[in-house]
């Protein structure tokens, strides 16, 4: 079944809609991310659907989940179609668990970035009571009291 043309976007209106510039457009076709088609005059044209994939790579790319994690997930949905609704449940739950590992992450660095995190810079007077001559160290490379739970 053909699309009707309204759900062709050109390269120029997918640009325009989201922001994204043809050549990264044409950077995430050669990755497998989208897919286009081409028009009688061999012009790429996207369906309607494309716009919520590149999206959810420029959502993915602001959190920095990797685009190779990315592709993963979206090599999970059908390129032929717009996915469903029950597609794109199934994907979030991919997501959720490391995006909540992720906010956990940044919720310890926003408390503690006033505080020793476990560095070994020693440079604040909280490390002395929670990092003495730097013992984390031991524990691990980097702020390692950033991956402490809460």
């Amino acid at each position: 079944m053909s699309p009707e043309p309204k759900d062709l976007l050109t390269v120029g209106e997918v640009a325009a809609r989201t922001g994204v510039a043809p050549s990264a457009l044409r950077f995430y076709e050669a990755e497998g991310l989208i897919t286009a088609e081409r028009n009688g005059g061999n012009q790429r044209m996207y369906r309607r659907h494309m716009l919520r994939r590149i999206s959810l790579i420029l959502a993915a790319r602001r959190l920095g989940i990797p685009l190779a994690e990315v592709a993963v997930v979206f090599g999970t949905l059908p390129a032929d179609r717009a996915p469903s609704h029950r597609d794109w449940v199934r994907v979030s739950r991919v997501w959720k668990s490391e995006l909540e590992d992720r906010r956990r992450y940044i919720m310890n660095l926003e408390r503690q970035l006033i505080a020793c995190i476990g560095c070994g810079c020693l440079s604040m007077r909280s490390c002395d009571l929670l990092n003495p001559a730097d013992e984390l160290g031991t524990r691990g490379q980097g702020p390692v009291r950033l991956d402490e739970p809460d």
